[in-house]
């Protein structure tokens, strides 16, 4: 898999330099920024297959960062940081990064995480591009031509509203929506005061395709954030 191009965002100029040697050995292109705003700023311009981010940098962090290119961005994410405790990696993943590396790290090992995580990205857009009309996540299936769900093959009955918020967390799988981005998706109007709205619906939702509500499968609560499909 070669010709793709990767952002890496880290403020230590030697490790830009030492992966550009072997991100270039690859056949890959590599773009670079110092911190997360100059990533931002890429991001308009260019077309990136993949992002490295370190978490620890000046005017904007690496989970900001990645909080800001999820809103409309599911490219591929690999988190960088000196911290090693759970919390931090937990923190990273949470906020739809898709891999997490400690530093120091081997450069070898990285580019192993690379081609992984490009691989997966080029077989969820196949197997996206070969059923448009269909999504599934484990033994949840939603058909967008139809409007029918069904979990382990059972279908379930759900309300137009409650098909589309399914459908629009199901579409941006991985990523975390707002309160807000729901409500304005699905709803199709202005956020206004609307948790309240948002949280019963997803409440009822739960209650139909998840086999324990309190213990959900597939709608994850990202807590003080939204909610997202794993």
């Amino acid at each position: 898999m070669s010709g793709v191009t990767i952002l890496m965002v880290d403020d230590e100029t030697e490790i830009l330099k030492l992966m550009e040697i072997y991100v270039k050995n690859e056949g890959h292109t590599l773009l670079t920024a110092s911190h997360g705003l100059e990533a931002l700023d890429i991001l308009k311009t260019r077309k990136v297959d993949l992002i490295i981010l370190d978490v620890m940098m000046p005017h904007m962090d690496g989970i900001e960062a990645c909080m800001k290119i999820r809103e409309e961005n599911n490219t591929p994410i690999i988190m960088l940081s000196a911290k090693s405790q759970e919390i931090d990696k937990i923190a990273g993943l949470s906020i739809g990064a898709d891999d997490y590396v400690t530093k120091p790290f081997s450069p070898l090992e990285l580019i192993a995480r690379i081609k992984s995580q490009l691989r997966r990205y080029k077989q969820l857009n196949s197997q996206s591009a070969r059923n448009d009309n269909e999504i599934q996540i484990d033994e949840l299936v939603l058909n967008v031509a139809s409007h029918k769900v069904t979990v382990a093959g059972a279908e379930i009955k759900l309300t137009p509203r409650e098909f589309d918020l399914l459908h629009t967390l199901a579409i941006n799988r991985g990523l975390v929506l707002s309160m807000d981005k729901i409500y304005t998706e699905v709803w199709n109007e202005p956020f206004m005061e609307s948790k309240n709205t948002v949280m019963v619906h997803i409440r009822k939702l739960r209650e139909k395709i998840e086999k324990d509500p309190q213990q959900p499968q597939y709608i994850k609560t990202v807590w003080g954030i939204g909610y997202k499909i794993e």
